[in-house]
C-alpha cells in the first residue's frame, strides 16, 4: 500500500528534504553521487544521468531541495554565490538596465561593476528601502535586492517592489542569504528569482562553498539550465551533500542564532562605547514593522558602530571566542570589518552614503552560549 503523504511544515521540510532518503537503497543519508559520467545501458537509453555537469543525483536532490524549501518550481546549484550570480546575469544582454540596492555584499558590487558593466549592462545603485528611489526606465529589466541588505540590515517590501517590476515587465530578483527560506520566501512575495549564497546559513558549518537560484517560471527554468551546463560552474557531488546536510539542521541553528542575537543585539544597544546597532529584530529599526509583515524572523547579523575607528583594533585583537574572519551564518561567532574587507569594492562615496564608515562592525552571530558571546564583546569593548 502506498504511503500517504502529509504537508509538512517548513521545520519538517528542512530535515527531510525533496525525497527524504535515497530510493535506491534506502539509505536515510542520501549518498555522494561520485562520478562524473554514468553509464547508457544501450544506445539512444539513459539512467536520467549521463555527466555530471550535466545532472548528478546528489545536486540534483539538493536543488529539488531548495526550490520545495522555497516555494519554487526550479532550482539551481552552482559552485558559489557569486557563480550563482554570474549565470544569473548571463540572462541579460547589453543595454540592459538593473536597479540594484546601494547597500549590498562588496562582492556582488564588484561583480557587476567590474566585470558585466563591462558586458553593456548598465546598474543603478538605489536605497531600495525607499520605494520613492525605484524609478524604471524603458531599458529597465530587472531589480536586484538584499533584504536586510548587507551589511546596513535595511529593509525593502518585496511585495511592492515585485509589483512594480511586473507592471513595468522587469525581473524582481531577491538575494536571500541573510534570512533564507526557513524566515523569508520571496517567491511566495511576488518575486521572480531567488539568489543565495548557500555557503553562509544553508551550509552552515564553514566547510564549504556554494551558490543557488531558485525561479518558478519555465522558460526562465529552461534557459538557466542551459547556462548552468554550458558555464560549468555547477556545485561537486560531496559539497552538495555537505549542504544538504547542513540544511537538516537550519530550523534549529536559525532558532539558537536568532535568539543569540536579541540578546546581543540589546546588550550592544546599551553599551556606553557603542555608537548605534543595527538589528532587524529591534522594534526601533527602521524596517522592523515590513519585516514582521513579510518575514517570519530575523535573523542573526548585527551591524554596530563603535565610538571611536581605535576601537575597532582593540575589539578585533582583543575577541576569542569571536573570530576575526569574513563570512557568515555558520555555527561560530564571526565578526568583520566591512569597510576593509567584505566592502572594500564599493567607491568611497557610495560608502559613505550607506553609512559604511571606519568605526562598523558586522557580527555573525552563532549558536555558542550567548552568555559567552556578550562576555568576549564586554572584555574586547571594555579592554
Amino acid at each position: 500500500m502506498a504511503k500517504k503523504k502529509q504537508q509538512l511544515h517548513l521545520d519538517s521540510l528542512v530535515v527531510h528534504g525533496s525525497q527524504g532518503f535515497d530510493p535506491l537503497t534506502g539509505a536515510v543519508s542520501f549518498p555522494i553521487y561520485q562520478s562524473a559520467t554514468f553509464r547508457h545501458p544501450g544506445l539512444n537509453e539513459t539512467t536520467g544521468y549521463d555527466y555530471s555537469r550535466l545532472q548528478n543525483p546528489t545536486r540534483e536532490e539538493l536543488e529539488k531541495t531548495i526550490a520545495k524549501l522555497e516555494s519554487g518550481a526550479h532550482g539551481f546549484a552552482y559552485s558559489s554565490g557569486m557563480a550563482a550570480i554570474a549565470n544569473l546575469l548571463q540572462l541579460f544582454k547589453p543595454g540592459d538596465h538593473i536597479l540594484v540596492s546601494d547597500d549590498l555584499y562588496g562582492g556582488t558590487f564588484r561583480l557587476f561593476e567590474e566585470i558585466y558593466h563591462e558586458s553593456g549592462i548598465v546598474f543603478d545603485f538605489v536605497n531600495t528601502s525607499d520605494l520613492d528611489q525605484i524609478k524604471f526606465k524603458d531599458n529597465t529589466v530587472a531589480v536586484f535586492i538584499e533584504t536586510p541588505s548587507n551589511p546596513m540590515m535595511k529593509i525593502a517590501d518585496i511585495r511592492e517592489i515585485a509589483k512594480k517590476a511586473k507592471q513595468h515587465g522587469a525581473l524582481c530578483i531577491v538575494d536571500n542569504t541573510f534570512l533564507t527560506p526557513y524566515f523569508q520566501r520571496p517567491l511566495e512575495l511576488g518575486a521572480d528569482l531567488v539568489v543565495h549564497s548557500g555557503t553562509k546559513y544553508l551550509g552552515g558549518h564553514n566547510d564549504t562553498l556554494a551558490g543557488f537560484l531558485v525561479v518558478n517560471d519555465a522558460a526562465c527554468a529552461e534557459r538557466l539550465q542551459l547556462i548552468q551546463k554550458s558555464l560549468g560552474a555547477v556545485l561537486a557531488p560531496f559539497d552538495s551533500w555537505l549542504i544538504l546536510r547542513g540544511i537538516k539542521t537550519l530550523s534549529v541553528r536559525l532558532e539558537r542564532q536568532q535568539a543569540n542575537a536579541m540578546r546581543v543585539a540589546i546588550w550592544l544597544k546599551e553599551h556606553k562605547k557603542v555608537d548605534s546597532v543595527h538589528y532587524v529584530g529591534l522594534p526601533d529599526h527602521p524596517g522592523y514593522a515590513l519585516n514582521l509583515k513579510q518575514a517570519s524572523g530575523f535573523g542573526a547579523m548585527i551591524s554596530f558602530s563603535v565610538k571611536s575607528k581605535k576601537m575597532v583594533a582593540q575589539v578585533l585583537e582583543r575577541v576569542s571566542l569571536i573570530y576575526y574572519a569574513e563570512s557568515l551564518g555558520g555555527v561560530e561567532t564571526l565578526i568583520t570589518y566591512p569597510i576593509e574587507q567584505t566592502h572594500a569594492a564599493i567607491p568611497a562615496d557610495l560608502r559613505a552614503r550607506i553609512g559604511i564608515n571606519d568605526r562598523l562592525l558586522r557580527l555573525s552571530v552563532g549558536i555558542e552560549s550567548a552568555d559567552d558571546i556578550i562576555n568576549d564583546l564586554k572584555q574586547a569593548l571594555e579592554g
